[in-house]
Formats: structure tokens, sequence, C-alpha cells
């Protein structure tokens, strides 16, 4: 499925499907991209940039990702004129083709969906990275979870392994290049080997079995 003129957020940041991204909008460019995604009840795009800073200055040039992820807004509040507070969620995987940037500084592309990750078991060899994980939400303070994920995490995400390892790229102190490498992976068993791999580099495989 193509999508014309998707208006894109880069950021210096990853999103991943399924998962929470709060923003505060203040810029021009934004704040009316985003009053019209929540007049049509129509999504928008994060890609994460590659040159450029979040904030745009004169004169700056920007650079991001092909591959981005649609983000639906889920809330919002204006606390102050010039200010929006809005909460999105990560939905489905685009490539970009055509881009253009707007007078005022907008980027809108044309975009194309990438494959939804098939629904693949978390095998035995890979189960730490579920129980761990496991471990780490219940630590977190009560409430803590809504700001990852919508809902409480049920038996059948935490079985699954693009569900599994999209959590863990999105807890992960990684590098933005190497979250963005993850993101573009098509198969989610890979992806959960790689984190597994980073999880023992890290040191934290072994505190599941503590």
């Amino acid at each position: 499925m193509v999508l014309n003129n998707l208006p894109l957020f880069p950021l210096g940041s990853v999103l991943y499907p399924g998962s929470v991204l709060p923003l505060r909008i203040f810029e021009v460019r934004y704040l009316d991209m985003i009053r019209r995604c929540i007049e049509n009840g129509a999504p928008f795009g994060i890609v994460s940039l590659q040159q450029g800073q979040e904030v745009a200055k004169p004169g700056q040039s920007e650079a991001f990702a092909q591959v981005g992820t649609l983000a639906t807004i889920t809330h919002h509040e204006s606390p102050q004129p010039g200010l929006r507070m809005i909460r999105c969620l990560g939905q489905q995987r685009f490539h970009t083709s055509r881009t253009e940037r707007l007078k005022h500084g907008l980027w809108v592309a044309d975009v194309s969906y990438l494959p939804e990750d098939s629904v693949v078991s978390v095998p035995q060899e890979l189960a730490s990275c579920r129980s761990l994980l496991e471990s780490v939400l219940a630590r977190m303070p009560e409430g803590t979870q809504a700001d990852l994920f919508p809902g409480q995490a049920s038996d059948a995400q935490l079985s699954d392994c693009s569900w599994l390892a999209n959590r863990w790229c999105q807890l992960l102190p990684l590098p933005l290049e190497m979250k963005q490498r993850l993101l573009e992976l098509d198969s989610p068993l890979i992806r959960l080997e790689l984190v597994s791999d980073l999880l023992d580099k890290l040191g934290l495989s072994s505190q599941s079995a503590s």
C-alpha cells in the first residue's frame, strides 16, 4: 500500500511498532501538522535523524532514514498557547520514496508500507529474553509501563519474537544507528537473536537466572 504526502517528524530516536512515544510539540511546522492529524484522525511518520537537529535552525540541512514508523495520536492536550503535549503509538513500518520539504519546513513523503512482522514464537534458547523483560517490568513503578506500551503485557505478546524484541529495542540504551538497523530487519527472530547478543554483552542476560 502506498500513502502519499505523509507528514514526517524527524527525531533523534526510533519508534517501534507497538511502542508509546510522548512528544512535546512547540515548533510551528509541527503544531500545524499535529492539529491537522487530530482533526482528520490521520497518522504521521516518525523517522530517525541522520543529519541535523530536532529543533530547526536557519540554514540547517536535515537528512533522515528511509525506513520509519507510522504514529497515531492516542492522547493530546494543550497546557498553554503554542504548546501541545501528545502521546502516540507506533503502528506499521514504511519505506519513503519521494520526499519534499515544504516552505515552512515540514517534510512530507510518499511511503510504501512494509510487511507487518509475522508471529514467531520465542524459541527455548531465547527464553531468557522473556524472563528478563518480565523481571524488568515487574520492578517498574506502578503506571510506568503505560509509558512504554498500551495495556499490560500478555502471555501472547511475551511469547512473540516481534513484540519482545521491539520492547527490548525500545528499552536498551543503544546507539541510534543500531536502533535503526534493528527496526529495518524484516525477521523478528533475527531481531530477537541480536537483542539476546546485546543483553549478553551488557551482562544482563545472567540476571534472568537470579
